[in-house]
């Protein structure tokens, strides 16, 4: 991390998190994908306990407006997320997600 940047967890504070695919490939295109990855969105939701308010599931991308969850960083929620999702979906694949998250916060 750049020195002099503060970082605030467990502030309570809605994140918007964009995430891609991995080369920004259309992996999520076919409905069979969205469908696994809203199943395990729910799954790993329930799990942690997170308020998930919005989602968009594009061909490439994934944009999630959410909180911190109560029992474990927002970090560790979605590698959690992208490692179940990404076991499921990538087949013969190298890899499914890319490593990069674009995170601001929102005084919302």
């Amino acid at each position: 991390m750049p020195y002099g940047l503060k970082r605030f967890q467990k502030a309570e504070a809605l994140d918007f998190i964009t995430f891609s695919c991995f080369h920004r490939l259309p992996l999520l295109e076919a409905s069979e994908p969205k469908g696994i990855f809203e199943v395990v969105l729910e799954e790993t939701r329930a799990h942690h306990q997170a308020r998930i308010y919005a989602y968009v599931l594009m061909p490439e991308h994934v944009h999630l407006l959410i909180n911190e969850p109560p029992t474990i960083l927002l970090a560790q929620l979605l590698k959690s997320l992208k490692q179940t999702t990404s076991r499921r979906l990538k087949g013969d694949r190298e890899k499914f997600w890319t490593g990069s998250l674009l995170r601001s916060k929102h005084p919302w």
